[in-house]
């Protein structure tokens, strides 16, 4: 279907591939991995022709066409949304205008019938007269209603255009279709849909993403970029994650026989397999479980955070206490009427489909702006730390380094020496030389993990998380996940990772502009239940 051969991709003195060869084949979804910096968007680049290789060839079947997710939400600003979507079928799409400028002649001729005619044979074998409606219907299953069909694309808020993009991506059935970060500014119902689609599609899927959940539900392999290579292993992104930490383990134990170690890996497919089989993502795609070979097994050379939240002393009963809360814009309302207890334990999943009103109440509960009604207030013994969604405040010093600037949270003298700081850095893989990088150079993810860093060391006993995966590679994100699972103290935190969501919260709590929804629940129990679902539709209507 879709091969690479003898691919090498060079900037400068840096190496991103040297001599790839793999390829791609049909019925299977790829999910392409890698540290950050390790040319996971540009080898999709490659894929599709955006960028050319150093050296070497990518070469797509006679006769296949090839999609791609559009990345840039305004290159459509001037067409129509059903247009845009049907524009993901080139081919059929030109046709269409050819036979429309044709009929539109006010001179037709005998000629131009004969043409038609042929461009008309053509146009049917490609299904072309149900082209709009069936570009429609995937509009409407993604969302988008009628009356904005036939709208401007310039005339669409972001999150649609979203969207819309992701329509004209899988319009018309692509033999190979390729996404970069497809989730990203999507709602979890349309994440949802996007994986059930994804996981019954019989084509070839290439796609790039931090989403877990997503690549767990979707992918038959995992493709791991490392050294400058490409690896595929069968199974979704959990089975690649926890069998490299198994060889891993394995492999430090150097005195364990090599027997054992094989019965160690059998009894985990055992145990894999029977999970995927129970899944509710469990499709006929799935099948892969069973062609997992023990020999693909191999340990990970990926770098992993040591994220640990300690607290320098446990909270009371007394937590947070928020009554009738409410906050609104001159151009809409936010939430309105909220009230709630917050318990010692909980870790609460904060939600709402408007992403503003989440932000603002984090900003209005650490005091950096005020609601239009209500009161809220913390209990006396606790301590609280927050991670916002926007860091350039902490950011503005950029003559500073990294040691000096973690330096400004230290408690103690210890924590102020040099040494202890670049420990601390060290950990959070910031080791030798990269502990003096100043602060105007650091990508968003490092400052995510500088601000991650910042947290620890003030050992609150409250964490507030607005989108703290946002910028964070998987390895970070994993990470993260596994300490806030084990930390003993409260948590409110909102995040668009539906794996992180699931593992962390025992507590869901919606905002929106007509009351609170307030369930003890794990996320997934949250978004199933059906009652939930209707009161969700009545509380945003």
């Amino acid at each position: 279907m879709l091969s690479v051969s003898n691919l090498s991709v060079q900037f400068g003195k840096r190496i991103l591939f040297d001599d790839v060869n793999t390829k791609f084949t049909i019925g299977n979804c790829y999910g392409i991995i890698g540290a950050n910096g390790s040319g996971k968007s540009t080898f999709l680049k490659i894929l599709s022709g955006e960028i050319d290789p150093t050296s070497g060839h990518v070469n797509l079947d006679p006769g296949k066409r090839m999609s791609v997710l559009s990345q840039n939400h305004f290159a459509f600003d001037e067409f129509p949304v059903l247009d845009t979507v049907m524009m993901g079928n080139k081919k059929l799409y030109d046709l269409k205008n050819e036979m429309d400028a044709i009929y539109a002649k006010p001179d037709f001729s005998e000629e131009d019938g004969i043409k038609a005619g042929e461009l008309g044979v053509e146009f049917e074998e490609m299904n072309g007269w149900n082209a709009e409606s069936n570009a429609a219907s995937l509009l409407s299953s993604l969302g988008i209603k009628e009356d904005m069909h036939y709208m401007l694309m310039s005339e669409i808020e972001g999150k649609d255009k979203v969207r819309i993009l992701l329509a004209q991506a899988l319009f018309g059935n692509p033999d190979v279709l390729i996404m970069d970060e497809p989730t990203n500014d999507l709602d979890f119902e349309t994440i949802g849909w996007l994986e059930n689609f994804l996981a019954n599609y019989e084509n070839t899927v290439i796609v790039v993403s931090h989403d877990r959940h997503f690549l767990d539900a979707v992918c038959t392999h995992i493709s791991d970029i490392d050294f400058g290579k490409i690896n595929h292993y069968s199974g979704n992104y959990t089975f690649w994650y926890e069998s490299s930490q198994l060889a891993a383990k394995q492999r430090a134990q150097q005195s364990k026989k090599a027997e054992d170690k094989k019965k160690e890996l059998e009894e985990f497919i055992r145990r894999f397999s029977a999970n995927v089989a129970k899944s509710k993502q469990a499709t006929s795609r799935k099948k892969m479980i069973e062609k997992l070979n023990i020999d693909e097994i191999k340990p990970s050379s990926r770098r992993y955070p040591a994220i640990i939240f300690e607290r320098e002393r446990e909270a009371g009963d007394q937590i947070l206490n928020v009554e009738h809360l409410s906050k609104s814009t001159e151009e809409e309302v936010l939430f309105n009427d909220i009230s709630f207890n917050l318990n010692k334990g909980d870790k609460v999943a904060l939600i709402s489909r408007n992403s503003r009103a989440v932000t603002a109440f984090y900003e209005i509960l650490n005091g950096h702006d005020k609601a239009d009604k209500g009161k809220f207030q913390w209990g006396v013994t606790t301590t609280q730390s927050y991670l916002p969604l926007d860091n350039s405040e902490f950011f503005k010093d950029s003559n500073l380094n990294l040691v000096d600037w973690l330096r400004q949270y230290a408690k103690t003298e210890e924590e102020r020496e040099e040494v202890f700081l670049r420990g601390f850095l060290g950990k959070m893989i910031f080791s030798g030389e990269e502990a003096l990088k100043k602060c105007n150079v650091l990508s968003g993810g490092e400052k995510v993990r500088c601000m991650l860093s910042r947290m620890m060391m003030i050992r609150a006993n409250v964490l507030m998380l607005d989108e703290p995966t946002n910028h964070l590679d998987l390895e970070s994100i994993q990470a993260f996940n596994n300490s806030l699972s084990n930390f003993k103290g409260t948590v409110i935190f909102t995040t668009h990772d539906h794996e992180f969501a699931h593992t962390v919260a025992n507590r869901i709590i919606e905002i929106t502009p007509k009351g609170v929804i307030d369930r003890y629940s794990t996320f997934d129990e949250y978004l199933d239940d059906p009652k939930i679902k209707d009161l969700r539709n009545q509380l945003y209507s």
